[in-house]
């Protein structure tokens, strides 16, 4: 034992207790030369944090009516077309003039939005729903992702399973009242596989763009069940991002686009 720690023992009383074990110990380890790795790595995490800081963000680029490339239309479909064109990338952001009405009539509480990606350069680029965001400016500025609609899908039908054992575990206690709930059953039932087969087939999904294939189009979802969200006002705003080509593409847009308007889809 180190000499500086044979005068420790000796400083200290000789009746055996446990602190005095334990001092005794860490003093033997101490001056032995051991040491406890408590954090590792601080200096190479304070180096990764800087080099964070010190990399260049991508640059912005934000919709604006007034802006070259921008546009904005309204359809005989009862939706709002916002477009952008920045450098090969092309996108189209529409939404049903109603949306945030319909959200209420859902089975789930979900915002819808439809995205057309295009790209016309002479290379290539990787496009699809990762990083997409939807910021509501009116509930705290709360920005949700966009649903994973394979995800979704599954919490949809294991909701729909549960909700089956529920309705079997009622009717066994009360057979009086078999019909109306099996009925509802069958209703919610027929409204998950819609909604299912809607987001398995028109979801937006990652594709590789060329001058072969130079557009993808589908719907992105956002969840709006959140206690920072609440209810939603009858003129909301938003704003949309997504990460295409290095750069950051926004999309501030209101529903609907002027307080109390209307916009009627063109019957068929």
């Amino acid at each position: 034992m180190h000499v500086a720690a044979q005068q420790l023992c000796l400083a200290w009383p000789r009746r055996a207790t446990p602190v005095r074990s334990l001092v005794l110990l860490l003093a033997s380890l101490l001056f032995a030369g051991m040491s406890f790795p408590l954090v590792a790595a601080l200096p190479g995490k304070a180096n990764s944090s800087g080099e964070n800081k010190n990399k260049p963000q991508p640059p912005t680029i934000r919709w604006s009516e007034a802006e070259p490339g921008c546009t904005f239309s309204q359809g005989d479909d009862g939706k709002y077309r916002y477009g952008l064109w920045s450098g090969d990338v092309g996108i189209v952001l529409a939404v049903d003039a109603r949306e945030v009405q319909i959200i209420g009539h859902r089975i789930e509480p979900i915002f819808g939005v439809l995205l057309t990606l295009r790209y016309r350069g002479a290379g290539s680029l990787e496009a699809g729903p990762d990083g997409i965001t939807l910021q509501f400016m009116k509930h705290f500025k709360v920005v949700q992702t966009a649903l994973d609609p394979d995800d979704y899908v599954q919490k949809i039908q294991a909701d729909a399973d549960a909700l089956d054992d529920e309705t079997r575990r009622a009717v066994a206690k009360h057979p009086e009242k078999k019909q109306v709930r099996e009925a509802q059953l069958q209703d919610y039932q027929k409204s998950v596989n819609e909604l299912i087969e809607f987001l398995s087939r028109n979801s937006l999904r990652s594709a590789h763009l060329d001058r072969a294939h130079p557009e993808v189009s589908g719907w992105v979802f956002f969840n709006t069940d959140s206690k920072w969200l609440g209810r939603l006002k009858s003129q909301e705003e938003f704003v949309l991002r997504l990460s295409l080509d290095g750069k950051v593409l926004e999309f501030p847009f209101k529903l609907p686009p002027k307080e109390g308007e209307l916009l009627l889809r063109k019957r068929e």
